[in-house]
């Protein structure tokens, strides 16, 4: 091969494509190999009629100036199955670009060069040749009404859900990067048709360039292998999973695609959440503590919005620390921060406690370090480990720790209502307050109608009971007066009474 060009590998997927395989061959632009090293890789998967026998034939027979390789699935590895097979190949050996074509001719082997040429000029990730595009051309090229109708429901549904706007999810015509694939988990993916969905997905968290190109449709006598039903609900399972990925609800590792979203943090203060939430309960112009404060953005609100004093500690200094009106860079797992806690009004800590390496020894030297000062508040929030779709996982038997919400895998605890209030109240806190939060569907699917009645929905359930529907739990509570100080006082209190004593009998 030719060093100074791209390798571009055209994996032809094939499963019982007899009469079709040759015809796409010859439909294969030689004009490819002016730009292009091409290779030309054929997959069997194990098809009942004579595909491989016929395109060996082909091969053997024919002059081309491209390389053919062609192998033979010896069990079916399904569409999605075969797909990673072709990959594999592609990144083994070196390939810069792998073009996917369909053994039946379904899409338009001329259209190739348009592709890959669109896929280097835009410096993408990944082509798809969509029917979608140009408007009546898909009709006219044959597609059955149902399966258009079908098509523009399910793209619009993931577009949504993704915060994509391609015109065709569902289209296998592809031309993708070597260097994307290496990114993303696609072994992972199912081994039926639901992986070129999930490709997409991933492509789409991991936050790779996609662009498209109209493409003639075609249907002629090729056998179709899709259960459209099947299929409907499989990759809206996929698409509706990994969306709510994001809130921490379920987690798959196939959708663990993005490098960097440990490190993300979202603000909530747009909707009820345990941020607004504070921002209701600290009064204005207070000194507040915000211990484990991430970014600083939830200390930002409250500095901007409530004219309060905030002092940030956190182990990291992000850029927007700087802007608190102070920060303190120190590790919580080594316990509270030896400062002056007297001067403090409120002192918050959420989703702070279910990190800590040893909470209920964090807990007990705090409120050592809050002894001089009895009026603090603190407040604190947890996930729910008792949310209902926790239990209804639980009862089938699934139970997956992931990079985010409630079962992040950093947290070291596991809190319910009644199990939070016992940590604090066993270390001498006093509970004033129990408030269940509701799911920031507003976080999964954007601040639309939708989203607000669901979160509607979610605070009546949690009236009725905040164990079983709340997402996280937000806490107000208060140390109790120490043993130390109650001597204090009692001792204090007997000399007074004492005094009084004394000067009694003296009159």
């Amino acid at each position: 091969m030719n060093k100074n060009k791209p390798k571009l590998l055209i994996y032809i997927v094939a499963y019982n494509h007899e009469k079709f395989i040759i015809n796409v061959f010859k439909r294969i632009p030689e004009s490819l190999a002016k730009n292009y090293d091409v290779e030309i890789l054929i997959n069997d998967d194990s098809s009942e009629d004579k595909t491989f026998e016929v395109t060996q034939k082909f091969l053997k027979e024919t002059s081309n100036i491209f390389k053919f390789k062609i192998l033979y699935n010896p069990e079916n590895q399904g569409y999605g199955g075969n797909q990673k097979i072709g990959y594999h190949y592609a990144i083994k050996n070196n390939f810069d670009f792998v073009a996917l074509l369909h053994g039946d001719g379904q899409y338009a082997p001329e259209y190739l060069e348009k592709l890959v040429k669109n896929l280097e000029e835009n410096n993408s990730d990944a082509v798809f040749g969509s029917r979608m595009i140009l408007k009546g051309s898909a009709r006219k090229g044959g597609m059955p009404l149902y399966k258009y109708i079908g098509n523009k429901i399910l793209t619009n549904f993931q577009n949504l859900l993704l915060s994509t706007n391609l015109s065709e999810f569902h289209s296998g015509y592809r031309i993708y990067r070597i260097n994307a694939l290496k990114k993303i988990p696609f072994y992972l993916n199912s081994n039926g048709y639901s992986f070129d969905t999930e490709i997409i997905i991933q492509l789409t968290l991991a936050k790779l360039k996609m662009t498209e190109v109209a493409i003639p449709t075609y249907y002629g006598n090729e056998i179709s292998y899709v259960n459209g039903f099947h299929y409907a609900y499989r990759i809206s399972i996929a698409t509706i999973h990994a969306r709510l990925q994001n809130l921490g609800i379920f987690y798959d590792r196939k959708f663990d695609c993005n490098p960097n979203s440990e490190a993300i943090y979202f603000l909530k203060g747009n909707y009820v959440s345990t941020h607004s939430e504070i921002l209701k309960l600290i009064k204005e112009n207070s000194n507040v503590l915000d211990l484990g404060c991430n970014d600083g953005s939830v200390g930002m609100m409250i500095k901007n919005k409530k004219k309060c004093n905030v002092t940030g500690v956190d182990k990291k200094n992000y850029s927007q620390c700087s802007k608190l009106d102070n920060f303190i860079l120190h590790n919580l797992n080594n316990g509270p921060p030896n400062i002056d806690y007297s001067k403090f009004d409120y002192i918050i800590m959420l989703d702070v406690i279910e990190h800590l390496s040893d909470p209920e020894n964090f807990i007990d030297k705090l409120k050592i370090l809050l002894s001089k000062n009895e009026r603090v508040e603190l407040f604190a929030s947890t996930p729910n480990v008792a949310f209902f779709l926790l239990r209804l996982s639980l009862f089938f038997g699934f139970f997956n720790y992931g990079k985010r919400g409630i079962l992040d895998r950093t947290h070291t605890r596991l809190f319910t209502f009644s199990t939070f209030s016992n940590f604090f109240e066993q270390s001498g806190y006093k509970v004033l307050m129990k408030k269940g939060i509701p799911v920031p569907y507003t976080l999964a699917i954007g601040l639309n109608l939708f989203s607000t009645l669901l979160q509607s929905l979610n605070i009546f359930l949690i009236k009725i009971n905040k164990s079983l529907f709340s997402f996280q739990m937000l806490f107000h509570i208060k140390a109790r007066i120490s043993l130390e100080s109650l001597l204090d006082k009692a001792e204090a209190e007997s000399k007074k009474k004492n005094k009084q004593i004394v000067e009694s009998k003296k009159i």
